[in-house]
This record gives structure tokens, C-alpha cells and sequence, in this order.
């Protein structure tokens, strides 16, 4: 009881100017009392019933007049305390501090449908990042699908649950133009990092099977890592590579200029190339979920110390409804009585 006292306090304290009007109303009915009561000359005017509507005032009793005036006064302190923002407890949160934040960008081209893994690599993708995401402690973590152009699947969130339930969303047919523009991706995604606490540590993934012919991309991971954001790499496919579906069942491979299906591999030397420039790991995918456990320490390996940043506020639980049910149920008979007084 002692720490609720000493707690206690109102949120809007400028509300309890408010009662003053208790005292004011009280200094008017004494008032009008002296001027009004006591005199018998207005009885001769008219019969005692009609007085009320001549003087616009009721002539009950004194002592009834009071009882009112309690009963308003009552009513309107516990109205005006409510507005005042009573408080005695609160809740001790955790403020929000920049923390570590990962995204990932997926390949959704139509290379990534090829089935030298089973049953194909987006699929055999989808798993790997559905592994990553229910490993994963205290990363933020957004998702990107890219192909020609780059589609922002979910933002930097701490809701792994969530981004699992889009992961089914990334397909190929989420774009219209093939191929796979790497560099569109990272543009996003440094775009999203650009909302994030300055403080914070930025990570990337690239989930791909290093199908990527775009001039540059090397240099462009050497300016994210200067940028202090790191690029990590995972390689999805097989080395000896398979061909490339086609639509339907008229064109069943994607065929090239000679007239032969169009062939896509695992280009492990590129992605191992980007990985290094982007100061990231790379890693063959697998079923093991090793590889996405080391990318993980990985990034993790980058978060800020926790030390000095764990800062609490204290947030207040509001109790002004305790005072506004109360005034309610004590007002309850006055509109039983209005109502009777037109026969409901």
C-alpha cells in the first residue's frame, strides 16, 4: 500500500482546477437563498403550485436543494478526477535500442526453378531461409525477392513468423521480365537500412545460383562494405547445373539460339567473389542447416554490445475508468427518474 501512495499521482493534474466550481455553485445557492428566502410577499401573486414556473426555480425545501447539491457535486468531483488521469501502477518496458538487422534477398528468376536439387532451387531456397529464420535470436530480419526488378516481400522486422508465413508469396511469376538484376536488389535494400537507427549493424544475404551477368557488382559490394554493410552469400544449385524450365507443355525447356535448352549451373566463383568483396561469408546450401547456422554467427559476430544499452521506461496504467463507471452508476437514477417523468 505504501509504494501505491507513493506512486500515486494524475496525469493531467490542471483537470482538478475543475472543483472550483463546486465551491462557486455552493456560493450561488447561499446566495440566491438570502435574496429569495424569507419572503412571503411574493405568496400573494400566485398559488403555491405555480410558483415554480413564476420564479423559474423549484420551492422545495432547503434541505432538499442540499441534498441535490451533494449529490451534483459528488457526481462532478468524480468526473473531473477521472479527466485529472489517476495513476499508481506501471509496467517497466524496455526502450527500443538499435540492434542488428539482416536482409535477405532472394532469387526468383526462372533459373532458380531448375531441378539439379530437389525439387527445385527455390523451393530447396525457401527451406534454407525457413531454417534461418527459426534459428535465428535477436536479428531483425527483412526479406526482398528479386529477378528483374526487386519486390520488397517484408521489412525489417523481429516477426520471424511472419516473414515465414510470406515465404510461399516468392515465386516466379511475381515479375513478368526474366533475369537477374542483382543490383536493383541491393539498392532496396539499402534504402530500407537508410530507416533504420544510425546505430545500427547492417547485413546482407544474397540467396542466388549465381546466374547474375550485371557489369560492377563486385565494386558494388566493396562500397556496401565500406558503407559498413556487410554481404553474405548463399549458393544455391549444383555445380554441373541442369536445364531451365520453360512455360507449359509446349515449351518445356528455355531454349538459347542454336536451338539447344538453355543450361544454368552454380556459379560458385562469382558468389565466392562477391562474398569476399562484400566482407561476408559464402556457403553452399544444404539440408543440414549448417550453413545457415555459420552465416548467422556470422552476423551475429557483428552486433553491438548490449552493455549501457538496456534502458527502461515506465509505462503508466490509466485507472480513470474505476471514477467514470462509478459516476456512471451513481447517475443511473436520475434518468430512471427522468424517464418516469414522461411515463416510460
Amino acid at each position: 500500500m505504501g509504494e501505491l501512495l507513493a506512486n500515486f499521482h494524475f496525469s493531467e493534474p490542471g483537470w482538478l482546477w475543475a472543483l472550483l466550481l463546486c465551491v462557486l455553485v455552493a456560493a450561488w445557492l447561499m446566495l440566491l437563498r438570502r435574496l429569495t428566502g424569507g419572503n412571503e410577499r411574493i405568496q400573494n401573486y400566485a398559488d403555491a403550485h405555480l410558483l415554480p414556473h413564476l420564479l423559474g426555480r423549484s420551492m422545495a425545501s432547503t434541505h432538499v436543494h442540499w441534498q441535490r447539491y451533494l449529490r451534483w457535486t459528488g457526481l462532478w468531483t468524480l468526473l473531473v478526477l477521472a479527466m485529472a488521469g489517476p495513476r499508481w501502477s506501471f509496467t517497466e518496458v524496455q526502450l527500443f535500442r538499435p540492434g542488428t538487422n539482416l536482409l535477405v534477398l532472394m532469387d526468383i528468376s526462372r533459373s532458380m526453378l531448375v531441378t539439379d536439387v530437389s525439387p527445385n532451387r527455390l523451393v530447396h531456397a525457401r527451406r534454407e531461409v525457413e531454417d534461418l529464420l527459426n534459428q535465428n535470436r535477436g536479428i531483425r530480419v527483412g526479406l526482398i525477392g528479386f529477378a528483374s526488378v526487386a519486390q520488397v516481400v517484408s521489412p525489417v522486422t523481429e516477426d520471424m513468423q511472419g516473414i515465414q508465413r510470406m515465404l510461399s508469396v516468392l515465386d516466379t511469376r511475381m515479375v513478368n521480365l526474366q533475369g537477374s538484376r542483382l543490383l536493383f536488389a541491393l539498392q532496396r535494400a539499402e534504402e530500407l537500412f537508410a530507416g533504420q537507427p544510425p546505430e545500427s549493424v547492417n547485413s546482407i544475404l544474397v540467396v542466388s545460383d549465381g546466374d547474375l551477368e550485371e557489369p560492377g557488382l563486385e565494386q558494388r559490394m566493396r562500397d556496401l562494405a565500406d558503407k559498413g554493410i556487410r554481404v553474405h552469400v548463399l549458393g544455391v544449385g549444383t555445380p554441373e547445373g541442369d536445364a531451365v524450365p520453360g512455360e507449359g507443355r509446349t515449351r518445356p525447356w528455355i531454349i538459347n539460339r542454336d536451338g539447344q535448352p538453355v543450361v544454368s549451373a552454380l556459379n560458385e566463383p562469382l558468389l565466392q567473389a562477391l562474398a569476399a568483396a562484400g566482407n561476408g561469408t559464402y556457403q553452399r546450401a544444404d539440408y543440414r542447416g549448417d550453413d545457415t547456422g555459420r552465416i548467422l554467427a556470422e552476423v551475429k559476430a557483428q552486433a553491438l554490445p548490449s552493455a549501457g544499452r538496456d534502458e527502461h521506461t515506465r509505462v503508466w496504467d490509466e485507472s480513470f475508468y474505476w471514477l467514470a463507471g462509478l459516476a456512471l452508476l451513481l447517475s443511473m437514477p436520475l434518468f430512471r427518474r427522468s424517464l418516469a417523468g414522461y411515463g416510460l
